[in-house]
């Protein structure tokens, strides 16, 4: 599953008499969005010049998104080659049991631990440079992947890929809202920019998959990274400059210093990384947790994380602006919504590794009908986004989120059931079918929900929140199923020998991590009807 920008319908600010004046008072401030400490969070770069609907042609414009588009579109691609080709590249580079998964994992621990500090950097330096930073490092680690000559090699690389589009996806936010006037296009746009991660998830798959039979795992590589240099050399033209400070102004240098929350950042990636880290490590060998390294750099992770709400009401308190303000966690809809996107994205994403691995190491699958078998879910994910921003203003959101996720939950129980000997179309077919509809509604909705609470200046903020959330339950869903299938695979291995002891053990295991992801979508439900009880339609037009 990949991840997906939705139709935002944000509230537009007052215009003062000039157009080139963008003005903001507590008079003028929509009624929905109120006067609290989330006002002084600065997120969303405010040096990003925005030009006159009037003055900027509307070819720019599109030029803007399809810009953004093209380097979501790369960035899911080489995920898509990951996920289809990870049984051709472990052999490739002999990766060991232990580092399996980590691959398609560390990306997503990678972006997850640094996307809020990208947002806090980009208000300061501006939304421009930081994307055309951020790409030029996926582009360059892009091409590493398909030159690694071994396991850790290929690792690092992916987590550099991480940290790239980490400083891409909330600078896209900004420059969408400086280039397309608030209205039918922006909110296209954001939805453009949702639609091109799951089709490149979807290139990736079919196109590597073809790629890897013919011409070996490393081109696929090739071409993402041609196609990110590309779209990179094209940024430097198209996408909207930053306006220069005015004389007087703090340089950006002391800026950098004083504005950001360095140290809140630090807590919140420190505490995810670590806490991913670990998951992966005992994923491999849970005996792992008894080793003194991993239980000390647990009880790290555990204690960063519980400082960093402490840190964020000294800054409130001490008239500092806050990375995410304290009250915003005692709202129910909002923290349920964040683990519900965290747990749906785990699911996803682990439903579509695991079943890659289902289909190549159990059915001895080529890479070129894996992908095919896989396609299903990624076209039913674009669907599923196409529809979801043209009804969700006219649904219940409580009852979407449990309608779908029960619908979405049949599909691992599905593959927990299936006989490998069975024809696809039996129940493969539709489990892959339903897998993503839950993660693609789910994530609609929680960024509208979670783009509520931030002014519209202040959205880059809101898209960095909702993506670390979501990128951290990347980690989070494949470590636990990893953890789960080995645990079982290990148990079965013990209870007999033989190569088809052997088979059955990694089937067993195979079913364990499916069974898991069966319990996320549970807790989804759960967590949709205990939380979600206020919150009626969401995303319509504000007059």
């Amino acid at each position: 599953m990949a991840a997906t920008m939705v139709e935002v319908e944000l509230q537009p600010l007052t215009r003062a008499k000039h157009p080139e004046t963008l003005t903001e008072t507590p008079q003028s401030r929509p009624a929905s969005i109120k006067s609290d400490p989330i006002d002084h969070l600065h997120a969303i770069p405010n040096d990003i010049e925005v030009t006159p609907d009037h003055a900027r042609s509307k070819l720019h414009k599109v030029s803007v998104v399809f810009q953004l588009c093209a380097i979501n579109f790369m960035a899911s691609f080489a995920s898509g080659a990951i996920t289809v080709g990870l049984p051709t590249i472990a052999v490739s580079l002999a990766i060991p049991e232990a580092l399996y998964t980590w691959p398609s994992s560390v990306y997503g621990l990678a972006s997850g631990a640094t996307i809020l500090l990208s947002g806090a950097v980009a208000n300061v330096v501006g939304a421009r440079i930081v994307d055309l930073v951020g790409t030029a490092v996926l582009s360059i680690s892009t091409l590493a992947c398909a030159f690694s000559q071994s396991p850790i090699q290929l690792i690092v690389f992916r987590a550099l890929q991480g940290t790239g589009i980490s400083m891409h996806f909330p600078a896209s936010v900004a420059l969408v809202t400086a280039a397309v006037p608030a209205g039918k296009g922006r909110n296209m746009s954001f939805a453009c920019l949702g639609l091109s991660q799951p089709l490149g998830f979807s290139a990736g798959l079919v196109v590597s998959g073809v790629m890897i039979e013919k011409t070996g795992w490393r081109s696929t590589f090739y071409l993402a990274a041609a196609g990110c240099v590309a779209a990179s050399i094209a940024g430097f033209w198209i996408l909207p400059t930053d306006k220069s400070r005015q004389t007087g102004e703090l340089s950006k240098m002391q800026r950098l210093r004083t504005e950001v929350d360095w140290i809140g950042s630090i807590l919140a990636s420190a505490g995810l990384a670590l806490l991913s880290y670990v998951l992966a490590v005992v994923s491999a060998d849970t005996a792992n947790i008894h080793k003194a390294v991993n239980a000390s750099l647990l009880a790290l992770s555990f204690v960063a994380l519980a400082a960093f709400p402490l840190w964020m009401r000294h800054r409130e308190r001490s008239g500092q602006a806050p990375l995410i303000p304290n009250s915003l966690w005692k709202k129910k809809a909002f923290t349920c919504m964040c683990a519900m996107v965290t747990l749906s994205w785990g699911a996803g994403n682990a439903m579509e590794l695991f079943s890659s691995l289902y289909f190549q190491n159990i059915q001895h699958t080529s890479t070129i009908f894996t992908s095919l078998r896989l396609l299903p879910n990624l076209t039913m994910a674009v669907i599923v986004e196409l529809v979801v921003g043209l009804i969700v203003d006219k649904t219940p959101i409580r009852w979407a989120v449990v309608g779908t996720s029960v619908l979405s939950a049949i599909a691992p129980l599905l593959m927990g059931l299936v006989d490998p000997k069975q024809p696809f179309w039996y129940m493969e077919l539709w489990a892959q079918i339903l897998a993503p509809i839950s993660g693609d509604v789910l994530f609609t909705i929680g960024l509208l929900v979670v783009s509520e609470e931030f002014t519209e200046d202040r959205q880059a903020l809101a898209g960095a929140v909702f993506n670390t959330v979501a990128q951290f339950g990347w980690s989070l869903g494949i470590g636990l199923c990893q953890v789960a299938a080995f645990v079982v695979t290990q148990d079965k291995q013990h209870s007999g020998d033989g190569s088809r002891s052997a088979a059955a053990a990694l089937l067993d295991g195979y079913r364990a991590s499916f069974w898991t992801i069966f319990a996320f979508f549970v807790t989804i439900v759960i967590l949709a009807l205990g939380g979600l009880q206020k919150l009626g339609k969401i995303g319509a037009k504000q007059d």
